[in-house]
This record gives C-alpha cells, sequence and structure tokens, in this order.
C-alpha cells in the first residue's frame, strides 16, 4: 500500500490468507483512527468509512497465490 502519493509512505505487509489480509486492511484503518482521534477510547465505524479510508489512499494492491492444488479444486 501507499498512504500518500509519496513513494516514501510505500509499504508492504505478508499475510497467510485472504482472511489475515482483510483483517490487516481493518487494523490499519483503525489506528489511523486512533491516531487521529487519541482522547476517543471506543471509536467505532462502518464499512462506508473503511472503504472511505481504502479509496483515500495512493494505492493499494493485493497478490493471492493459489497452489496448483487448490486451483485443481476450484476447476472440479
Amino acid at each position: 500500500m501507499q498512504a500518500s502519493p509519496n513513494r516514501a509512505t510505500r509499504t508492504f505487509m505478508d499475510f497467510e490468507s485472504i482472511t489475515q489480509a482483510m483483517g490487516g486492511i481493518c487494523a490499519l484503518y483503525e489506528r489511523k483512527l486512533k491516531e487521529l482521534n487519541p482522547a476517543i477510547r471506543n471509536l467505532s465505524y462502518d464499512i462506508v468509512d473503511l472503504y472511505n479510508f481504502i479509496d483515500g489512499l495512493a494505492d493499494m494492491s493485493a497478490l493471492v497465490y493459489l497452489s496448483l492444488s487448490q486451483v485443481m479444486i476450484l476447476e472440479q
């Protein structure tokens, strides 16, 4: 992901599953919320807020590896 047009904000993350990657995206947003609202103890958000956060990033990409055995299962 890249938080701003500045290439120095580019960072890479690695997750073992798509579920973990989605949790990682939520965690990024939650950290940003806490950073912006340090005095608020319990923050809440909905999916639209999360989508707006993602849309506000300069870039977010994901590569998903499927092993040959997973592909064969999907094709059956």
